[in-house]
């Protein structure tokens, strides 16, 4: 299994954040873009992030964008 995408590449995910995510079982672009608003919720409060600041740095978004991106 590979590593997985940089989530770094996302703005407001530093390495401890992307650790984080890992231990959530998040590893790839992929995982963010398909994430429902219960999703976030959930996620979030694991993280120790607000739902509210994923949402406005439009992590989701990003992930669309970055995902596309790269090729298979």
């Amino acid at each position: 299994r590979s590593a997985g995408d940089d989530l770094k590449r996302i703005r407001g995910i530093g390495p401890t954040l992307e650790k984080r995510l890992h231990g959530a079982g998040v590893f790839t672009f992929r995982q963010i873009a398909g994430w429902s608003k219960a999703d976030v919720e959930r996620l979030a409060a694991g993280l120790g992030r607000s739902h509210g600041r994923i949402l406005r740095d439009d992590w989701i978004g990003q992930a669309r964008r970055l995902g596309r991106r790269q090729t298979p």
